[in-house]
């Protein structure tokens, strides 16, 4: 770890803040100004369809301006989207806060991009440890975003107006951050340079696929239980502290084993660790089913943290593989829309399913995407055998 990393892993958890208190009240504050129930995780959706929205401009951004110019834009979109959500929760404005949201997906598909550039900040056999030990950084969120929304709900007269500024603040701290991080400069383009393969050619690698698979999926299933926990445990009748320590334990479970994932797919390889995250994911839905108890709650959703942080960041280093340094700003584009676009679904499934079908039908059906991303890695595990038995010997 070096001085960049250890930014870029404060920026990571400041990011993730912004994203647990989102998820915190954003279904919360949208039960109380939707016109109808089902519309409660819109602006929990907005933000991710702003995400998926923004992939390919921000990809145009970090190629012409670099990483840090880039990565500055989207905190300031932050800044400004998260008082636009707060002047929308005090006029009780409903699509104001959705249009809000959708704005601030524009930070997030910067966020999304952390992970990648803290491979570019150490030496290539250290990159996987690098992209964990970044994504450790969130255990921030894990913190912070919880308590931020529980201690500022009530910081003014309107419920949760006074989290929306908190969480401004937390965009000019992250500013602070990103301007001390040195990122490698954009090399000028040459009209002699190589462009790369067409993103038709680089998307239709199996190893492409199945990372973009694990990815969107295991975003998907995380997304579409933790949106979901907050409005369910309300019709359990547990209150808003209750939930906040259920998703902080959850948070904690995303990014506590970032300390230690990048040494175990080192040892054991991508596939494997993503294999028990696939695995972590079904336990966490038998324990979910098993009961409405404060602790099943607490231990499911811890559960699904750390299958998201083995599937996650193993897609994340699987996914290095499938391009070179020319092609890496349209190749993460379409991995991070593939993830905005099951979340995005996911989002509105969420409160849909929810609030019409109840939490044990929410969770029954995440065992379809588990199930499919199992598949994944044993049909890419086989492709890959295939290629080494084909290969002459040396």
């Amino acid at each position: 770890m070096n001085r960049n990393l250890w930014l870029l892993a404060g920026a990571q958890g400041l990011f993730l803040t912004n994203n647990v208190v989102f998820i915190a009240i954003n279904g919360l504050v949208g039960l109380s100004l939707a016109p109808l129930g089902w519309m409660a995780t819109l602006p929990v959706m907005g933000y991710v369809v702003g995400g998926a929205l923004s992939t390919a401009l921000v990809a145009r951004t970090q190629a012409r301006l670099g990483r840090q110019v880039s990565f500055q834009i989207g905190l300031l979109v932050a800044l400004a989207s998260a008082l636009l959500c707060a002047w929308a929760v005090t006029e009780r404005q409903f699509w104001w806060l959705v249009l809000a949201t959708v704005v601030a997906g524009y930070y997030s598909a910067n966020g999304q991009l952390y992970r990648f550039a803290a491979a570019e900040l150490c030496p290539p056999t250290f990159r996987e440890k690098a992209v964990s030990l970044v994504m450790a950084g969130g255990l921030i969120g894990a913190v912070l975003g919880p308590n931020l929304a529980s201690r500022t709900r009530g910081l003014t007269e309107v419920p949760f107006a006074g989290a929306y500024l908190a969480l401004a603040v937390v965009a000019l701290l992250s500013m602070l951050l990103m301007a001390g991080i040195r990122f490698p400069a954009v090399p000028p383009r040459q009209a002699s340079d190589d462009p790369g393969r067409p993103l038709s050619e680089i998307v239709r690698q199996p190893v492409f696929i199945v990372a973009a698979a694990g990815a969107a999926l295991g975003y998907g299933v995380m997304n579409l239980l933790m949106a979901a926990t907050p409005l369910a445990m309300q019709v359990c009748g547990y209150p808003f502290e209750d939930a906040a320590l259920v998703l902080e334990w959850h948070v904690i479970g995303m990014f506590a084993p970032g300390f230690f994932t990048g040494h175990l797919i080192q040892r054991f390889g991508a596939l494997r660790i993503m294999g028990v995250g696939v695995l972590l994911n079904a336990l966490c839905i038998v324990v979910a089913l098993s009961g409405i108890e404060l602790h099943r709650f607490l231990v499911a959703l811890f559960l699904l943290g750390v299958g998201w942080n083995f599937l996650f960041t193993g897609a994340t280093t699987l996914s290095l593989q499938a391009w070179r340094p020319a092609e890496k700003d349209r190749a993460q584009a379409a991995i991070n829309f593939a993830v905005f676009a099951v979340m995005a679904l996911s989002s509105f499934a969420s409160g849909a399913l929810v609030t019409s079908q109840g939490w044990q039908w929410l969770n029954a059906g995440s065992l379809l995407p588990v199930a499919l991303t199992g598949m994944a890695l044993l049909w890419l595990a086989r492709v890959q055998r295939r290629t080494a038995a084909a290969r002459p010997a040396p």
